[in-house]
């Protein structure tokens, strides 16, 4: 059995897995795959309202928004929040908070003015900035909530009266937020949604009345509330999917059911880790992610042995970003708290291996 920590694409839950399946194969008794029917179809447009409804519903989404499904990931949204509602009279406030908070701002960049509110670039990208003010006159605010590379995530958000606009890919659906709070939600669906290839936006109609200039109709939001995410043929595959993951997470109970498993996950693995003399976490302890636990070893040599270590365990997916190096656990909604035991058991007996190999030593260079 393999234990996926993996950042992204996300672990699946197994039902959701053997369903795709089934409609890769016969969608629906149709006797075609789901990665033939057209996207007009009566059978796939009623797939598109049954995902958008969950949503909805899931999130608890007030009256006066739109569920949008896009494609391009969240990285395109970074350039296409800010064509449409960046204008050249107004600066952007932007929190940069890591590795997508800045490619945020590069993009944003190519089309207005930014002002950067707060950074915890002076530390690495290891905490949240508090204690900043957003200029009333800001086009609008943007942060990321959870930062799968830092392993930084946000709780509280600041009150402001400027349009709030949110980077969740990392952690949506994986707690409670209160949507009317923010003016534009997105977020990559390979993390707690479903297969890559599909980004959510729920967007406040309100603020798309601020689009003041001329937007390329593929980037132009209200093209797509207007044609119902079908303006062009969607990323159909995908949004199956994520039907069938929220159709699981509506099973277990909602997100209020799967945000409890998500802190006892998280509590069980950062325990292990304060614990265990060999590892450190790297996030403030006051600002740690739920979704990606980010920690190194005191000793680098032995990171890779740790590595082969835990492959023996069936645990993949746990080394860290590229840039940070260490190791990285993500524990997205589908991953079983079992899993994060086995985790937790391999980096002890790891340890205990560790201290049995010293006091062989000490006692073989004591004769």
């Amino acid at each position: 059995m393999k234990h996926n920590f993996g950042a992204g694409p996300c672990i699946l839950p197994a039902k959701v897995l053997d369903q795709a399946a089934d409609a890769v194969r016969n969608f629906n008794g149709l006797g075609l795959s789901i990665l033939e029917i057209s996207h007009r179809t009566p059978e796939f447009e009623a797939v598109m309202k049954e995902t958008q409804d969950l949503v909805r519903e899931l999130l608890r989404v007030p009256e006066g928004y739109s569920i949008l499904f896009l494609q391009g990931g969240a990285s395109t949204q970074f350039s296409m929040l800010a064509m449409n509602f960046l204008h050249q009279e107004k600066k952007a406030a932007y929190l940069d908070c890591g590795y997508f908070s800045q490619k945020a701002i590069k993009e944003a960049l190519l089309f207005g003015q930014v002002n950067i509110v707060a950074s915890s670039k002076d530390k690495g990208y290891n905490y949240i900035p508090l204690g900043y003010e957003i200029p009333e006159d800001s086009a609008y605010f943007h942060y990321t909530s959870n930062n799968t590379i830092e392993g930084t995530e946000m709780f509280s958000f600041p009150p402001t009266t400027v349009p709030v606009i949110c980077d969740m890919s990392s952690d949506i659906f994986s707690r409670m937020v209160n949507v009317a709070d923010f003016d534009l939600i997105y977020a990559g669906a390979q993390k707690n949604m479903g297969p890559a290839g599909m980004t959510l936006v729920v967007v406040k109609d309100t603020l798309l009345e601020h689009i003041q200039r001329q937007v390329p109709s593929m980037s132009d939001y209200r093209i797509y509330r207007d044609n119902g995410s079908l303006f062009n043929t969607p990323p159909v595959f995908s949004i199956y999917v994520a039907m069938l993951n929220l159709r699981w997470l509506k099973e277990k109970g909602g997100v209020k059911t799967i945000e409890t498993e998500n802190i006892a996950k998280a509590a069980l693995l950062y325990e292990e880790i304060d614990r265990n003399p060999l590892f450190y976490g790297l996030a403030d302890p006051d600002h740690r992610s739920r979704m990606n636990v980010t920690f190194k070893m005191y000793e680098p040599a032995m990171e890779q042995e740790f590595l082969d270590f835990a492959s023996t365990r069936g645990i993949v997916g746990v080394k860290g970003y590229r840039s940070v190096g260490g190791f990285r656990a993500s524990l997205y909604n589908a991953l079983p708290i079992s899993s994060v035991e086995i985790l937790v058991s391999c980096m002890s007996d790891f340890e205990k291996e560790k201290l049995n190999k010293e006091v062989e030593l000490a006692q073989n260079e004591s004769l």
